[in-house]
């Protein structure tokens, strides 16, 4: 979906997502996508996690809140990371909440892949930093990472 514009699949996709909040539910008001930084989603055009995050919200009646989490810092991308360190610093002050439409909400935040869990971690810590009263990250996929 993410590197050959497959964007029609995200319905699918995201059905599996929705099968598995409704067997393991998670405490969430709302949802809130990993943005893309302004440059990458101009070069593909759209932004995967948000694709889901629509569709996700259509599947178990969620609201989604769009362009809050923005990307301010653009950094290589994160598979191409050598390690978990390098790809925490990667994203370290990457995300900014700018609003505070998150305030006294509890965020589902959705993700296309976690392998370290960093771009996770920073996108919650500037959520929380705008009054989530909690972040759990949901991904469509899981990459191991040695």
């Amino acid at each position: 979906m993410k590197y050959r514009t497959l964007k029609s699949i995200s319905p699918c996709l995201a059905e599996f997502l929705a099968d598995y909040l409704r067997s393991n539910p998670l405490p969430g008001g709302v949802l809130v996508c990993v943005p893309l930084h302004p440059r990458r989603l101009r070069e593909r055009g759209y932004n995967q996690s948000g694709l889901l995050a629509r569709e996700l919200g259509r599947h178990i009646d969620l609201p989604v809140i769009e362009d809050c989490l923005i990307r301010v810092k653009q950094a290589q991308p994160q598979v191409r990371a050598a390690n978990v360190e390098e790809r925490r610093k990667n994203v370290t002050d990457a995300f900014v909440c700018r609003d505070e439409r998150v305030k006294g909400k509890q965020v589902i935040l959705i993700d296309d892949v976690c392998t370290s869990g960093a771009t996770l971690e920073s996108c919650a810590a500037a959520l929380k930093s705008r009054g989530a009263t909690s972040v759990w990250g949901l991904t469509l996929a899981r990459e191991t990472y040695n």
